[in-house]
């Protein structure tokens, strides 16, 4: 049986000489992997790079849960994200925490479609995009289901908790003008990261922050 569908990259892991196992958020699968036979080429490659939106053929067998998936397209350019390095190393840092609070094999309704508008959103933005990070980390908790109250993060954001506040109370684009040192945005990402954890019952040690970290010092 083959399927067309929509894919979001949020993970590649090398499967035997020339393929890849494509990690990925969609519609119709969920959180789940596929093959990518003959991969290895830099052209091939430049497709699955974090948060890449894909269409492909995925070929379904009753022999194996890996499917394959084929014919590999881009459904967005993403020129305002893959053109800035700030953009790319949010995207690194989106995928990662998608890539690890996500179990295999789940299917979160609504996800793929709250992904794919982050992604947009993020690529359009020409300014003032450098609390996007902890504006999806918020929205992301009401996506998984947690929809936390304000006073249910205190415990976990401490002497942050007024900036918090503000960005669960604010609208997006009010939210992306709360004026934050680099220090203080990471150091946020890390408290909701312990709010996640702590309803998921598991570390994501998500290594891209420090990425964030040094680039936004």
């Amino acid at each position: 049986m083959v399927k067309v569908t929509e894919l979001i990259v949020l993970h590649t892991t090398k499967f035997g000489e020339n393929s890849i196992v494509v990690h990925t958020l969609s519609r119709d699968y969920g959180r789940r992997g596929f093959l990518v036979r003959s991969a290895g080429r830099k052209s091939v490659m430049t497709l699955f790079q974090p948060l890449s939106v894909l269409e492909a053929e995925i070929h379904e067998s009753s022999k194996s849960r890996l499917f394959t998936a084929t014919r590999l397209t881009s459904r967005h350019a993403l020129l305002g994200i893959r053109n800035n390095i700030f953009k790319n190393a949010m995207t690194m840092f989106m995928s990662e925490v998608l890539y690890r609070t996500v179990k295999d094999g789940a299917e979160e309704q609504g996800l793929f479609e709250w992904c794919e508008r982050n992604i947009l959103t993020l690529d359009a933005m020409e300014s003032d995009f450098s609390n996007f990070h902890i504006r999806f980390l918020l929205e992301f908790t009401v996506a998984l289901g947690f929809s936390p109250e304000t006073r249910d993060l205190q415990p976990f954001v401490g002497d942050h908790f007024p900036i918090v506040e503000k960005f669960m109370s604010m609208s997006f684009a009010e939210s992306m003008l709360i004026p934050l040192s680099g220090a203080m945005r990471n150091e946020i990402a890390e408290d909701i990261l312990r709010y996640i954890e702590f309803h998921t019952e598991s570390t994501l040690n998500v290594n891209s922050l420090k990425v964030l970290r040094e680039l936004f010092a």
